[in-house]
């Protein structure tokens, strides 16, 4: 007997899962179809919780406690024996981790009466969605509406082929059991930085390896010259203008070959990542009479409401245009259900928070200054330092700044960015405030709490007009 269900979802990532879970809230029934296993279990939650984001945390928190063990407690007259680290332990702290949240999607969606269906989705003409289970038949659902929601997976290049747990991509930087004494990483992305950071902490010798002669170029240039400042002084051996022509496994050790403007240079590591970036999983998602049609790049083509060109059909998260990040697709998600709900449903694509996970944490949203000064504003900016941050030096974590961007002719907030304690958190201050189109003098009248890392949050407000109480300014009419 042929499914049936409102909404089918193909695929159990962030985006999809929270789309489901909000359809079936709003009444409808809803079909969740996932194909992953993870280490032998089906699993939802897709590339985030499984082999992305919370494993990667969990990794960085614990290499960033073994770190402060080793070389960060001294100074507050704590004293340790030797310090040693157990990989296996951190691997197995990160994969409980994953097993509770996986866990607890698997109970949300049962408790919001969707069905899982574990095994592949693919969409075929008039909104029939074809099922192939890990076990069993293949059998065809009729959907009211589908959200495709595949996600992505790490790009390969040819030049650096993976080669067993030597040359790796993101998934396979997760598991190592040893720490490398010397890792390349190719690409000074979001994943690079990290998973850098990660085993630079527990004692490799870390080379990051950039095509782009640019540092992080989305980010504001005084952010990213202030994290690359930061995490150079902290080991990370950053090269930009190096593109990688080659590597090779020789004798249980990784050659590579690259180029910069000095010519052709090579060096050997333990293990190599490469993290240049992800592409949209559709390989097999869509049949070759769905209807819907995706873009130069490979990503569904979709308008500002995650509308596929097949009416009733949406695709969201990093299976479109936009950041790949876990929290785009979620309200991506979510938008799609309220729609295929009838109710009314934005997304804000301007203000998308980005974040990165080192110590000090990087974030940003809205413009940046020259992005800003780029699409015509007169700008005007204020920075201000954690460095003379009471609760900064007490917690001795008082690196990096707060930067506001704002329009000099309306005042309005265009964009806040930070590298500093908590950054991943503070940032969203800025987004409320620019969320409801808060001025720079708004955020000059608010009372923040004393002492607080929040205060740099004020006095990088107050900066913009020359008025920061705790620094010397040029004093402004």
């Amino acid at each position: 007997m042929t499914q049936k269900a409102d909404v089918v979802v193909i695929g159990g990532g962030p985006g999809g899962y929270e789309a489901a879970i909000r359809a079936a809230q709003l009444g409808l029934s809803v079909i969740c179809i996932e194909r992953r296993i993870h280490k032998g279990k089906p699993a939802l939650g897709g590339t985030c919780l499984n082999v992305g984001c919370i494993p990667s945390k969990a990794l960085l928190d614990s290499s960033h406690k073994y770190h402060d063990l080793k070389a960060g407690y001294a100074k507050h007259g704590i004293q340790f024996g030797e310090v040693s680290i157990d990989i296996a332990a951190m691997q197995a702290r990160k994969d409980k981790v994953v097993d509770t949240l996986t866990g607890g999607i698997a109970g949300l969606l049962k408790g919001n009466g969707i069905t899982w269906l574990q095994g592949s989705g693919k969409l075929l003409a008039g909104k029939r969605v074809e099922f192939t289970p890990h076990e069993g038949e293949i059998e065809v659902i009729e959907a009211g509406s589908v959200i495709l929601a595949s996600g992505s997976k790490p790009i390969e290049i040819p030049v650096a082929p993976l080669v067993d747990d030597l040359i790796v991509d993101s998934t396979g930087a997760l598991e190592f059991t040893s720490v490398p004494a010397r890792l390349g990483v190719i690409g000074a992305g979001v994943i690079g930085l990290e998973l850098g950071s990660v085993w630079s902490r527990l004692g490799s010798e870390v080379v990051v390896l950039e095509a782009l002669d640019v540092f992080l170029a989305a980010a504001d240039r005084a952010i990213a010259k202030e994290t690359q400042k930061t995490l150079t002084k902290q080991g990370l051996d950053i090269r930009l203008s190096a593109r990688v022509t080659g590597a090779k496994v020789v004798d249980g050790k990784v050659h590579v070959t690259y180029q910069d403007a000095a010519g052709e240079h090579s060096e050997v590591f333990d293990r190599l990542i490469v993290a240049v970036g992800r592409r949209p999983v559709t390989a097999g998602l869509l049949s070759v009479d769905s209807g819907v049609s995706l873009d130069e790049r490979g990503f569904v083509h979709v308008d500002g409401q995650c509308r596929a060109s097949v009416p009733g059909v949406y695709a969201i998260g990093d299976l479109v245009r936009g950041p790949m990040l876990a929290h785009k697709a979620m309200e991506e998600g979510v938008m799609a259900a309220e729609l295929i709900a009838g109710h009314h449903a934005r997304f804000n694509y301007d203000l998308v928070i980005s974040v990165i996970y080192t110590h000090p944490e990087v974030a940003w949203v809205g413009l940046s200054e020259e992005r800003a000064k780029a699409e015509g504003f007169d700008v005007k900016t204020g920075q201000f330092a954690f460095a003379v941050n009471g609760r900064a030096l007490a917690a001795d974590d008082n690196a990096g700044f707060v930067k506001f961007v704002a329009d000099s002719k309306t005042d309005r907030l265009l964009g806040m960015h930070v590298i500093g304690p908590g950054a991943g958190d503070m940032i969203h201050q800025g987004l409320i405030a620019m969320e409801f189109g808060a001025s720079v003098e708004d955020l000059q009248l608010m009372c923040f709490a004393h002492p607080t890392l929040s205060e740099v949050v004020h006095e990088a407000a107050l900066a913009v007009d020359g008025r920061a109480i705790h620094a010397i300014q040029r004093k402004r009419k």
